[in-house]
């Protein structure tokens, strides 16, 4: 941030009341289901009753029912009404609950108190207070019962239903429209329709043009074959595998050659013979 943006900034001191910063306050966590239905009640409404029971030499025992009055928000919707509470004590952790007084203009409560995320335009007679530092935390977990486990596999049919279904459609969609045909299908079946129409020649014949051929050129590919003997492919791979060998190596893979038999190609010697006799006739 630049000097003229600190400048610009709008810093606002706000008092804090430290009055309730010795109260313990618990944090308890809760079902999603009992979050949801506090959400809906109004806010005076009686959601639950807390149980504490102690017994001497042994930790208290804490219970959560929920209200009739709850229940009855959604009456279709069967949750869980008793509840457990585990408690841990907060050892290695300092924890506070914090609010602060809003104008009346953002709808503040009653007792003009807002929750600090609430928090907008920072009005200059806000004031923040401490409610209390955490002492305990608080599991709440549902009490086993018939209710806990139909509500249970309810939600796990839920999470085994896929996220994408088929659906039928009653008119044309333009958009992502499947294609009639794919143009190397079209393309495929022409070729081999061309290819059934080639007739057989004599197998001599063919032989010839091989030759010919390949006194011009010592390696060719099939493809170049079939478009010199104009021959279907089957037929003139039987043929080649008669007079030519099929290189699977380089620097020639997938090339035809004629076999040594039938080759009459020049060797190195006499070309040396031919080139030394040649130099010799010049002098």
């Amino acid at each position: 941030m630049s000097k003229d943006d600190k400048d610009k900034a709008q810093i606002i001191d706000k008092d804090l009341d430290l009055s309730n910063a010795g109260r313990g306050v618990w944090l308890v966590k809760v079902p999603k289901y009992i979050a949801q239905k506090w959400e809906k009640a109004p806010s005076n409404m009686d959601v639950g009753k807390l149980r504490i029971s102690k017994t001497p030499g042994q930790k208290a025992q804490v219970s959560l029912s929920l209200t009739p009055s709850v229940l009855a928000l959604d009456p279709d919707e069967k949750i869980p009404t008793e509840h457990v509470l585990d408690v841990s004590q907060v050892t290695k952790q300092t924890l506070g609950v914090f609010s602060h007084m809003a104008p009346t203009d953002v709808g503040a409560g009653s007792n003009g108190k807002e929750n600090s995320s609430m928090i907008s335009g920072q009005p200059d007679n806000e004031k923040l207070y401490m409610e209390g530092r955490i002492v305990q935390k608080l599991e709440c977990r549902p009490i086993a019962d018939t209710c806990y486990m139909k509500l249970k596999l309810e939600s796990i049919r839920k999470a085994s239903e896929p996220q994408r279904r088929v659906q039928p459609i009653d008119k044309i969609v333009q958009n992502f429209k499947p294609v009639k045909d794919h143009a190397h299908n079209i393309e495929y079946r022409e070729r081999k329709k061309a290819e059934g129409k080639k007739a057989r020649d004599d197998k001599n014949a063919v032989m010839d043009m091989l030759f010919h051929a390949f006194e011009k050129h010592q390696y060719y590919n099939i493809k170049d074959l079939v478009k010199i003997t104009n021959q279907p492919i089957s037929y003139l791979k039987e043929i080649l595998k008669d007079v030519c060998d099929y290189n699977m190596k380089n620097p020639h893979k997938n090339m035809w050659e004629l076999k040594k038999e039938y080759r009459h190609y020049k060797t190195e010697e006499k070309k040396e013979e031919e080139h030394k006799s040649g130099s010799s006739d010049s002098e």
